[in-house]
């Protein structure tokens, strides 16, 4: 088991960090008008404006409902969910959110394949109606297992199913992964998010040096030093050979997904969308589990150990797609790495708005900076715990 910083954002303790400055009043009287000029309707209302609260801490998310008259006297109804950047005073954890290619990847996946994703209904380029662009999408009934506090903490509907039902899930997901890396798509129509018909090392190396840069964004004015050796890992442990690369998910990891019946019911959050290889997505399913294990351990509680072990994870992609993962290690440090980085920037923003101390040292920025070393050092697999 890993060691988490006490800073850990998911402590028993802890709390919603804070991802947005505006008003949910101001948004509503905001969208009300944009909705009456884009639908063309009259007796037009938006209410029961609201965040979610124990997931998401990257793009803004708003539940509302909204409802107008078209000019044919029908009368509309919608449960919404709107994206949109945050804004700029509340530290955005991205340099930029890419509004519409979340949207047009989610309409080309929910067109394609039988990935079950929101309908999207309108996008928005003007920043001046919410103060950034953003997309509305229809609200999808489900489950999401929490991150706030982590489904691996108990009292919640995924600790509480039985070993088959979270194996059921577990075997869902893998499949869902599996039916978004085989979207038939052209180069083309995809090239908004890199080169699909490049070949493996390219796209790998296009996509590790997206994340260099954005590391480099990040904490370019204060280095952290983990991220630094474990990049430098990575340049040493380069693969071999690297497959084709896919449509890849980018935040593949089952509190993004929300579900009914332990199945599938909506794939959400696109923003880290990409081209990459099959292992990319497959080592963030695992890794992001893991981590959340860990906190639990680290707590004293025994969260779930067995599920969405990586292992498992591989055989059971191989047996729906005949793929053998390639390389299990490289890929898990290069998921440990990206979520510190992104980790790395949310407990920055956190110290800013005084939800936690500055750490010591810009390792503690880190949540799992244990983790990493122990990756580094070749400790992490020498123990059954992660998955075999």
């Amino acid at each position: 088991m890993s060691e988490p910083s006490r800073n850990a954002e998911a402590g028993p303790d802890a709390t919603r960090p804070q991802t947005s400055t505006r008003d949910p009043e101001a948004l509503r009287a905001a969208l009300e008008p944009w909705l009456a000029r884009r639908t063309g309707g009259t007796a037009v209302g938006i209410s029961d404006v609201r965040t979610p609260q124990t997931n998401g801490m990257s793009s803004e998310t708003l539940l509302f409902d909204a409802h107008w008259t078209s000019t044919d006297g029908q009368a509309h109804s919608h449960r919404c969910v709107a994206r949109l950047a945050p804004a700029s005073d509340a530290m955005p954890i991205f340099p930029e959110y890419r509004m519409r290619d979340q949207f047009t990847v989610m309409a080309l996946v929910g067109e394609r394949t039988a990935v079950p994703v929101p309908r999207t209904l309108w996008y928005e380029s003007d920043p001046e109606i919410l103060g950034a662009e953003f997309f509305v999408m229809e609200r999808v009934e489900g489950l999401v297992p929490p991150d706030i506090l982590p489904y691996t903490f108990g009292d919640n509907w995924l600790a509480a199913a039985t070993d088959d039902q979270r194996r059921a899930l577990q075997s869902a997901t893998v499949a869902t992964l599996a039916g978004i890396h085989a979207i038939p798509a052209t180069a083309e129509e995809v090239t908004f998010l890199g080169d699909l018909g490049a070949d493996g090392d390219a796209a790998l190396r296009a996509h590790v040096d997206g994340w260099r840069a954005y590391n480099a964004w990040a904490h370019g004015s204060q280095p952290i030093p983990i991220l630094e050796k474990t990049f430098a890992w990575l340049d040493a442990h380069w693969p071999a050979a690297v497959d084709a690369p896919v449509l890849s998910w980018g935040d593949a990891r089952i509190g993004n997904i929300m579900y009914r019946d332990f199945a599938p019911a909506a794939v959400l959050d696109w923003e880290m969308a990409g081209i990459a290889p099959r292992e990319v997505d497959l080592g963030w399913l695992a890794f992001l589990h893991r981590f959340f294990q860990d906190l639990a351990e680290f707590f004293g509680l025994p969260g779930l150990p067995g599920f969405l072990a990586f292992g498992d994870v591989a055989e059971e992609y191989a047996a729906l797609t005949g793929y053998r993962v390639r390389d299990r290690e490289f890929y898990e440090v290069y998921a440990a790495l990206r979520h510190g980085i992104v980790m790395g920037r949310v407990n920055q923003r956190r110290v800013r708005f005084g939800e936690q101390e500055a750490p010591a040292e810009p390792d503690g920025l880190v949540n799992h900076a244990a983790t990493l070393e122990r990756m580094l050092d070749g400790t992490y697999w020498s123990s059954s715990e992660n998955g075999g």
